[in-house]
């Protein structure tokens, strides 16, 4: 039996569900509630039957996209959040108690490291480790280690994780193993493959990629047994266990925490991931391009991609990712280039704090999203105070090349 590829099942999933009137979209549902005729149907839904009751906890709008993003990652289930931070957050406070470790990989996105803060202030006890070398997970792992967090490929060092050895460790110690694939996206790279129990997505970032819209998702692939995790609450301990943890993520993180996406962005994100995979090849191409370019200039010290053959991971990453390295690129500036005059001579490139977008984005990571942790902290995940951080877009591959190149060599004559 044939199988449609990964844009013809997106393109076509809002009308394999019935859509009204014989529309090709899910149309926004904006209500806030939803009313029944026989309040036994109500009272059925709020008791765990199908259907909607608050916009808080889902609308049909919100449900079509969460059939998308688990079409996307091949997983059993999905629930959609405000922002990424949203889903991350209602993971770790709705499935973590006081007194519970976590290892987590110690190159992650500034507000994760932000959050992680916080959750240390709750009584869960964090451990740093350089995920790129699996031993260090398994030394880090205690008695009451519940689950273990990395990214795909780090934000902005754009270190590789040792994901399928990770994923192996987990399972033989029956930990919950989440994966941020935020940078990769589902098109480039799909984490249940190496074992991930849960996957979250800033939505904010290649799957909703225009710069247009907020959200975050969090995805079961259905390779973890519930039943033997002791977290789950007993009002969710109903129905097949494989479903136990999504529905305590949804019940805490939407209901109880009220972190909902709303119709409209999730309308967006919907229409802006039906042309994932078209606009990611793009953003490859253009960073593998620039991260080329920019790793042989004068102005330039380093350069951190992983599809250079001098990234520390790139076999890694080739292994896992096939000959897609995605749009991201760290990029440190030689000595005597003032980060600052770089980024106000580029003519393309905007400053701005996004990734993902079609356009193609730049800043200086240690004096903005980064700033905050400390420069210790900092120097743990490598990130030097000439860093510049690129998101890469969709843009003509000459007109990048000039615009860095106009803007380094301005620098290089002061």
């Amino acid at each position: 039996m044939h199988e449609n590829g990964f844009t013809t099942t997106i393109l076509h999933s809002d009308r394999k569900q019935s859509v009204e009137h014989g529309a090709v979209h899910k149309p926004m549902h904006p209500s806030s509630e939803f009313a029944y005729d026989d309040a036994r149907e109500l009272a059925a839904v709020f008791q765990g039957k199908a259907g909607f009751t608050y916009a808080r906890q889902g609308t049909p709008t919100t449900t079509a996209l969460e059939a998308k993003i688990s079409q996307m990652e091949a997983g059993k289930g999905t629930v959609t959040f405000a922002t990424g931070m949203a889903a991350l957050a209602a993971i770790f406070t709705t499935l973590l108690r006081r007194g519970d470790h976590l290892v987590s990989s110690q190159f992650v996105f500034g507000n994760t490291n932000s959050l992680f803060g916080t959750l240390q202030e709750l009584g869960v006890e964090i451990t740093f480790v350089d995920a790129t070398d699996s031993s260090q997970v398994r030394a880090a792992i205690q008695p009451n280690t519940r689950m273990v967090f990395t990214e795909t490929i780090a934000n902005p060092g754009t270190q590789v994780a040792d994901l399928a050895v990770i994923g192996e460790i987990c399972r033989e110690k029956g930990l919950v193993y989440v994966v941020d694939n935020t940078l990769t996206s589902p098109w480039m790279f799909r984490p249940a493959s190496v074992g991930a129990s849960l996957v979250m997505n800033s939505l904010s970032k290649y799957i909703g990629g225009h710069g247009n819209a907020l959200g975050g998702s969090v995805t079961d692939t259905g390779l973890y047994d519930w039943s033997g995790y002791s977290n789950i609450y007993e009002a969710y301990r109903k129905g097949p266990a494989t479903g136990w943890g999504l529905t305590q993520i949804k019940k805490k993180g939407l209901r109880d925490m009220g972190g909902t996406l709303a119709a409209e962005p999730a309308h967006r994100i919907a229409v802006g991931a039906e042309t994932l995979a078209l606009r990611m090849a793009k953003h490859c191409a253009n960073a593998l391009a620039l991260a080329r370019f920019l790793e042989e200039h004068p102005g330039v010290a380093r350069v951190h991609y992983p599809g250079l053959a001098g990234h520390p991971q790139h076999a890694r990453a080739a292994a896992l990712l096939g000959s897609r390295f995605g749009g991201l690129l760290g990029v440190e500036l030689a000595d005597g280039v003032d980060c600052f005059d770089f980024l106000n001579r580029l003519r393309v490139v905007l400053m701005a704090t996004h990734l993902g977008d079609t356009r193609s984005l730049a800043l200086p990571a240690a004096h903005t999203i980064y700033y905050e942790m400390g420069a210790e902290r900092r120097k743990q995940m490598g990130i030097a105070d000439s860093l510049i951080r690129v998101s890469v877009g969709i843009e003509d591959e000459a007109d990048l090349l000039f615009d860095f190149d106009q803007a380094l060599n301005g620098c290089l004559k002061g």
